[in-house]
């Protein structure tokens, strides 16, 4: 059974009337990319400080790997990097004098700390960038001296609160296989994002935050049991009387129709075999169709059944 890496019991944190965190329970295991989803305010950022004791509580308990986290536990606190939405590097220094400077901080030896700056800067991507300056940088390659400056001293416990904001669909690709690359080697990830596809991609299991609690938590396949949405299922079809329409609704599995300018939308409830029953239907009742599409839960759907919210990314798009 794998370790835990982080720990949180019942954790309350209040800001006067506001209720950030309440009794909010978490744990993260040893070797996995931990996924951390809630709507703006939900109290992902908040949780994220109190484990890196940034922030006071009022009640409750944090562990990291086994140990309370206090303020002054630096010896645990050496063993986790940290890439914060807001990017935090200093504008006179170069790439690499960035990454060697934070990795400085960690690691004195010069010779160890040399290769580590050299295996940051080739995981980021930047080594033609090296001796360029942060404000000649695009957003994706800042994003990514950002990252790299949290983890060039190889940190356990890497901690990532959407990095990916606003950056280039390159830098992005490059970003999420660097995370993946970090993990392989070892790393246990926590990552907060508001692109539900990113988290998909690579996150083994995820926790759902909303109003400071945890509302759900599993694999993304046991996230998409819970809910009611399964698949859904668009047929181009031509002519499809009310009755047909109330039939195909009262097939198995079927909780939801409609039918709007020649196209059938179908939603279901689990199974199986959905589309091959809808279609058999078509056959029994020689109904002509076009185009087929069917589509599963995706995270997103988890989301907006469970919260009820629309996830909006910090530049004020829908995601």
């Amino acid at each position: 059974m794998a370790e835990k890496v982080v720990e949180i019991e019942n954790l309350v944190k209040r800001y006067r009337e506001l209720v950030a965190l309440d009794h909010l329970c978490l744990s993260v295991e040893e070797g996995e990319i931990f996924g951390l989803l809630g709507p703006n305010g939900s109290g992902k950022t908040t949780a994220i400080n109190c484990i890196l004791s940034l922030l006071k509580f009022d009640k409750g308990s944090v562990r990291v790997f086994g140990e309370e986290m206090r303020p002054d536990n630096y010896r645990v606190k050496r063993q986790i990097g940290v890439a914060m939405q807001n990017v935090a590097v200093f504008g006179e220094l170069t790439v690499q004098e960035n990454i060697d400077y934070f990795c400085g901080l960690y690691i004195r030896e010069k010779e160890l700390r040399r290769q580590c700056v050299e295996d940051a800067i080739a995981f980021s991507g930047l080594s033609e960038f090296r001796k360029f300056y942060p404000g000649k940088l695009s957003g994706g390659l800042l994003r990514r001296l950002n990252i790299a400056c949290g983890v060039a001293h190889k940190p356990k416990l890497i901690i990532l609160d959407e990095p990916t904001v606003a950056v280039d669909p390159q830098s992005r690709n490059r970003i999420l296989e660097g995370i993946q690359k970090l993990n392989r080697e070892g790393a246990t990830v926590i990552y907060t994002s508001h692109y539900m596809e990113e988290v998909e991609q690579i996150c083994g299991r995820i926790a759902i935050l909303d109003k400071g609690r945890c509302i759900a938590s599993g694999t993304k396949e046991e996230l998409k049991s819970m809910i009611k949405t399964g698949e859904k299922i668009r047929i181009e079809a031509e002519g499809l009387t009310p009755v047909q329409e109330k039939e195909i609704g009262e097939l198995r599995h079927v909780y939801q129709v409609g039918y709007q300018d020649g196209m059938l939308e179908i939603r279901c409830s689990g199974g199986k075999h959905n589309l091959a029953h809808i279609l058999e239907y078509f056959g029994k009742n020689e109904i002509g169709f076009g185009r087929v599409y069917a589509e599963q839960p995706t995270l997103n759907d988890v989301f907006l059944e469970i919260t009820g919210k629309e996830l909006r990314d910090p530049v004020g798009g829908q995601q």
